[in-house]
């Protein structure tokens, strides 16, 4: 965590937009969710993005962000 953000480490580069995918596949992956159920609404050309995730509330998103982070 960095402040109230979610830090995530990612090795795809930032071009042609692999880092975003990589993103996207992350946290579809963490969160159990298809991939369409997770959008980039703002920073797709940042450091810092703003990720839209519909089926799930925050709080279930923060918990299963932050038990993986603890189970590495």
């Amino acid at each position: 965590m960095r402040g109230d953000a979610f830090l995530v480490r990612l090795a795809a580069p930032p071009v042609e937009g692999a880092a975003n995918d990589a993103l996207v596949a992350f946290l579809a992956e963490h969160l159990d969710l298809p991939r369409r159920n997770i959008r980039i609404l703002s920073g797709d050309k940042s450091r810092d993005k703003r990720v839209a995730v519909t089926g799930l509330d925050a709080a279930t998103i923060a918990a299963k962000l932050l038990d993986q982070a603890v189970d590495g």
